[in-house]
Order: C-alpha cells, then sequence, then structure tokens
C-alpha cells in the first residue's frame, strides 16, 4: 500500500520552481507520482493537490472538491487528475475569497480569481478534456495550477491585510466555510 508522501511547505524550493511538462503519462514514475498524490490527498481535508507539493516537478494537479470540514459548502465531485492542465478566463470577472493551502498551514487569505474557466488537459487515461469550471472548483482549478508555476496563493494577495491567521478566520467564519 502507497503511504502519504510529506506535503512542502511553504519556504522548500520545489514550491517555487516551474513543473516539467508530463511527456510519457505510460512512464512507471508518472504512475507512481499520480498514486502518491491520490493517496496523500485522500489523508487531507484539502480539495486539490499539485505535484510539487509532494516534491515532484510535474505538470500534473488534483482536484477533488468535497464537503469537508475545511470546505462544509463544497461541491461534491469525483476525484479528477488532470495531466499538462491550462486554462483560459472566460471574461476578465474575478471574485475575491478566502484560500488556504496545504503546504502553508494556519493562514487564510482573500485571493482575486476567475469565476469562470474554460480548462484543458489530458486525464490518466491520455484522453484529452475540455471542459468549463466555474466558481469554487475553477478557484481550486487556478489554485493547484499556480504551483505549477511557482507560484503559491500569497503571491495574488492584493493586500497584506487580507491575510489573517486560520484561528482569526474560525471567530470570524465559525469554521472553514467556502474556503480552499
Amino acid at each position: 500500500m502507497i503511504q502519504p508522501c510529506e506535503i512542502a511547505q511553504l519556504g522548500a524550493k520545489v514550491l517555487r520552481q516551474h513543473a516539467e511538462i508530463v511527456d510519457k503519462l505510460d512512464s512507471p514514475v508518472i504512475r507512481q507520482i499520480i498514486n502518491e498524490m491520490q493517496t496523500t490527498l485522500a489523508a487531507t481535508q484539502g480539495v486539490g493537490l499539485a505535484a510539487p507539493q509532494i516534491s515532484q516537478l510535474k505538470r500534473i494537479i488534483i482536484v477533488a472538491s468535497r464537503p469537508n470540514i475545511r470546505y462544509p459548502k463544497a461541491p461534491l465531485m469525483t476525484p479528477t487528475v488532470m495531466i499538462n492542465p491550462i486554462f483560459e478566463a472566460l471574461s476578465g470577472e474575478k471574485e475575491k475569497d478566502w484560500e488556504g493551502c496545504l503546504s502553508i498551514p494556519g493562514i487564510r487569505a482573500l485571493v482575486p480569481r476567475y469565476k469562470a474557466i474554460k480548462v484543458q488537459y489530458v486525464d490518466e487515461n491520455g484522453n484529452p478534456v475540455e471542459k468549463i469550471l466555474e466558481d469554487f472548483v475553477a478557484r481550486v482549478f487556478q489554485h493547484e495550477t499556480d504551483h505549477l508555476e511557482g507560484k503559491v496563493y500569497l503571491d495574488r494577495v492584493e493586500s497584506p491585510i487580507d491575510i489573517i491567521s486560520e484561528s482569526e478566520y474560525l471567530k470570524l467564519f465559525g469554521h472553514c466555510e467556502d474556503s480552499l
């Protein structure tokens, strides 16, 4: 059985590097990374994970929106492996909402993100996929693809006053509702 991997924390060099395109989907190394990502994400209360977060510089993310303690109102979706993901905004409209990150525990911040995006990626079986994502799931996708570019959500914050501790967030909102 595959054990969950250690999640890279803010300050780890791997979180600031660009991930490499996956050329050979059927490679045992890529299959191992995907399996490790699935196991690691399942062991958390997260709704997404990028390969750099388990110290693998490959362009792979998993989006797995589901209601849980951290996200009681998150929509339920099947965890989806997305290889070489890209997106384009469907409009310039952005919305600020609260985000957190498994790589930056204890902190929340208001982050502007596009509300609706068109995404393209290759699934685990090598099939190209194109779909429209909106709202929370679009936010998760953008958050995770930032990791592939060596960015973390704090890089997107417009003002330092938009950053608060998790404990203050809980005082304000009572629980970690609708946040990454």
